[in-house]
């Protein structure tokens, strides 16, 4: 692996995030943002920008872009402005792209990354928003027969831009960082963190300079990165790779950069425009956005509970690790959790029965599991049978596979099937004797001090009762026959 901080030198790293917004329609019309239409059927003159066609600013992507903005502990300003970004690529039908520039809607923010003690801030410069571009296909690349096609449905989808400011050191903080907005853009409902169908893509700006000078060094941009194991990856390489080239005596190019992730390695894509190459003015169009204070300040207090602030909570409230919290976080158990701790009051037996049971119905049935199935009071339920010794743990397992199955009550599957738990001592003292007297080789064994067959014996006992008898009883039990 390739060093983040190769010696004498140290990284300088900063981010711009486009996040897809999760509204319905686009940023400027009424056309569909649903992904996976057949090419160019979620078009209008708006999108394509047709002679006579006017923008119409969506509200409600104004209050996600807000929403986030918040969230990153940004100044949401009441006023900003769209301007006009001046390029041409094929897939851009206008000639240029509606964002935002000198007056853009959200500033000065921080972004809290890294666990524990080890938490990193990096500060966020701006959020603005902006149109997303089209798609090019490309088909025979290499070959000689090449052909490029063009999709116009991804114009006009409602994006934020999250630029931070260069506090970044090292790749492994810069996929941290990246790992972490995603989570609270998830979270905040503004974003559905799709990397693989484009809807949250990372450029990454990156220089090097010696160690201990304070002024930057001649940054590259590495393009359209689409997973954080991707963006550490193409950073330790381009670290590596322009220490190389000043070690050598060489100088550092302003270009924007690809990275190549068969090959390991980025390659430069074009040279690397600044702000004024875009002749960015006001979007003649679209007047000021406004934003009421008292708007801002409602989305502000409908803001949920972000997860690393749940996270903590969580861990104080029911005495969990974070190793344990994490585990909820990774299956997205933790409301199904909390919702069951509270009912049952046994935080315990919740994290246990949610981690465990139904995290591994989870896992197999990916997709396809239904968290509707199994409901925290349900879930509760079942926990108090167990609690209170009505059913053992292993029934309570196979209870809990008919609960799903059906939708029925753990106290209804226990009844109609008979699966009280036997706590009537006689009945499992029968069962004792009798399994004593069919394993004489092993209670032999276990009189010679070899005592690991009496779990053997408890199976049997168990089974013999159709594993519903009281494993405490039994464990007492059978070691007052063999006098253990």
């Amino acid at each position: 692996m390739i060093a983040s901080h190769p010696v004498g030198f140290e990284p300088v790293i900063g981010l711009e995030i486009h996040a897809r917004l999760l509204t319905d329609t686009k940023i400027f019309c009424g056309c569909s943002t649903r992904f996976g239409h057949a090419p160019n059927t979620s078009i209008c003159p708006v999108c394509l920008g047709l002679p006579g066609a006017l923008p119409v600013l969506n509200r409600r992507a104004v209050d996600f872009a807000a929403k986030a903005a918040l969230a990153l502990n940004c100044t949401v300003h009441e006023q900003s402005i769209f301007a006009r970004k001046n390029y041409f690529y094929p897939d851009l039908p206008k000639g240029y792209q509606i964002s935002q520039y000198e007056l853009p809607l959200a500033t000065a923010g921080t972004l809290e990354f890294g666990a524990g003690g080890a938490a990193r801030v990096v500060r966020i410069t701006r959020v603005h928003m902006e149109e997303d571009a089209g798609k090019s296909l490309h088909e025979g690349f290499p070959d000689s027969d090449q052909k490029t096609y063009l999709d116009f449905n991804r114009s006009g989808t409602p994006l934020i831009e999250i630029v931070t400011e260069p506090d970044l050191r090292s790749a492994e903080d810069a996929a941290e960082a990246f790992r972490k907005l995603r989570e609270i853009l998830i979270a905040l409902g503004v974003n559905d963190g799709n990397m693989e169908e484009g809807s949250l893509r990372c450029d990454a700006n990156v220089s090097v300079r010696p160690e201990g000078m304070t002024t930057l060094g001649t940054k590259t941009e590495v393009k359209n990165i689409n997973s954080f194991r991707f963006l550490e990856k193409a950073l330790e390489y381009e670290i590596a790779r322009q220490v190389g080239v000043l070690d050598g005596g060489g100088a550092i190019v302003q270009e924007t950069r690809l990275w190549d992730a068969a090959a390991r390695e980025t390659f430069s894509m074009r040279s690397k425009e600044d702000a004024h190459d875009y002749r960015y003015f006001p979007e003649p169009d679209l007047p000021p956005v406004r934003i009421a204070r008292d708007r801002i300040q409602q989305i502000r207090d409908s803001l949920v509970e972000l997860p690393e602030a749940r996270r903590r909570r969580v861990m104080v409230a029911y005495a969990l690790s974070e190793a344990e919290v994490t585990a909820l976080e990774n299956t997205e158990l933790t409301p199904l959790f909390e919702e069951t701790a509270l009912a049952s009051g046994q935080p315990r037996a919740a994290f246990n029965w949610v981690s465990g049971e139904v995290a591994r119905k989870l896992n197999e049935l990916g997709e396809r599991f239904d968290r509707q199935r199994v409901s925290a009071a349900a879930l509760a339920g079942l926990i108090a049978l167990v609690e209170k010794a009505a059913i053992s743990a292993s029934i309570g397992k196979s209870v809990l596979e008919k609960m799903y199955e059906t939708g029925r009550s753990a106290d209804d599957i226990v009844a109609a099937d008979g699966l009280a738990q036997i706590g009537d001592e006689g009945a499992i003292l029968s069962s004792v004797r009798a399994v004593i007297a069919a394993n004489q080789d092993a209670v032999t064994q276990i009189r010679n001090g070899k005592t690991g067959t009496f779990g053997f014996l408890v199976g049997q006992v168990m089974k013999a009762m159709g594993g519903k008898a009281n494993p405490t009883l039994v464990n007492q039990l059978l070691r007052r026959e063999l006098d253990m």
